[in-house]
C-alpha cells in the first residue's frame, strides 16, 4: 500500500493559510491542503515559528495577536502537526546535495522535508528550482 503524502508548509505558506490569504495560494493547492488537513497530513516546522518570531521582531510581519499566541493557535489548527526538528535534520541541512543557497531556515525546511519524505509547499523560487534537480519534493503553492 502506498504511503500517504505529508505536506510541510514553508513559513510564508503557513502564514497565508492561517491568515486566510487565499490570493497567494492556487486553487489546486487549496484543495490538496484541505484534503491533507482532513487526513492529518499537514506539517509545520519549529524553524518556521522561529522565522515568524524574527519577522515580527523586525516588524516585517504583524498579527492582531502577540506572536506567541498566534503560533500557539496556528500549531493547534485541525489537521496540522509540528514536524520534529531533529539533530539529523540539522546535520542534513548543512550538507544538502547539489547547489542550494545558504538561508538557514530554508535549509532546515528542505532537510526536514527530505528526511520526512514530505512535499514542501512553497512559493520560493530557489526551493522550487532545487526540487527540479530532484533533491527534494516540492509543490508550487501558487498553482
Amino acid at each position: 500500500m502506498p504511503r500517504e503524502t505529508d505536506y510541510l508548509l514553508d513559513t510564508h505558506v503557513w502564514v497565508w493559510v492561517v491568515e486566510g490569504d487565499t490570493r497567494q495560494i492556487g486553487p489546486r493547492t487549496r484543495r490538496t491542503l484541505s484534503a491533507a488537513a482532513r487526513a492529518g497530513r499537514v506539517r509545520v516546522s519549529p524553524i518556521s515559528a522561529w522565522e515568524i518570531g524574527m519577522l515580527v521582531r523586525k516588524e516585517r510581519l504583524q498579527f492582531t495577536l502577540p506572536c506567541s499566541q498566534w503560533i500557539e493557535r496556528a500549531v493547534t489548527a485541525p489537521g496540522v502537526s509540528v514536524a520534529e526538528l531533529t539533530p539529523r535534520a540539522a546535520v542534513e541541512s548543512s550538507c544538502l546535495p547539489g547547489a542550494f543557497h545558504g538561508d538557514p531556515a530554508d535549509r532546515m525546511l528542505v532537510a526536514t522535508a527530505r528526511l520526512g519524505e514530505s512535499v514542501l509547499v512553497t512559493a520560493d523560487a530557489a526551493i522550487l528550482e532545487y526540487a527540479r534537480s530532484g533533491h527534494v519534493h516540492a509543490a508550487d503553492c501558487t498553482r
